[in-house]
């Protein structure tokens, strides 16, 4: 058994490869071997969001705090809000951040295949962004 304290582990900013805005990730846990499954606590200011991204093994999202957005390619993105889960299937090519006007709090949870649990893509564009929302 093994306990990490609240506060253990350093947040840190989103990196702007990946983040458009003012993203913080507070790193929850690292896989433990044999296992693959990574967490954590990110919170996005309003406007704040992914980069187009996909992983290997899906990922499940719990929504925390505020509200923000989800989106699958080809679709409309989807208002999402504290005590929703996503699961996002493995390959899904997605994004999610916070309303343009509200800050939004997820926990990622997510599994790695062969070193690798996310890969990441083009910048969601403020087109994008903006679009038709459910």
């Amino acid at each position: 058994m093994k306990i990490q304290r609240n506060g253990s582990t350093p947040s840190v900013k989103g990196p702007q490869d990946w983040f458009i805005g003012m993203v913080r990730i507070d790193p929850l846990f690292s896989p433990q071997e044999p296992a693959r499954t990574s967490g954590g606590s990110v919170t996005f200011e309003p406007g704040a969001r992914t980069a187009w991204h996909t992983h290997p093994l899906g990922q499940t999202l719990i929504v925390t705090a505020g509200s923000g957005f989800v989106q699958k390619w080809g679709e409309a993105p989807q208002a999402i809000h504290p005590g929703d889960v996503v699961w996002i299937a493995p390959g899904e090519k997605h994004w999610h951040g916070a309303s343009p006007t509200t800050s939004m709090t997820h926990i990622a949870i997510q599994e790695a295949l062969e070193g690798s649990a996310v890969t990441w893509q083009e910048q969601v564009s403020a087109e994008q962004y903006c679009a038709d929302r459910a």
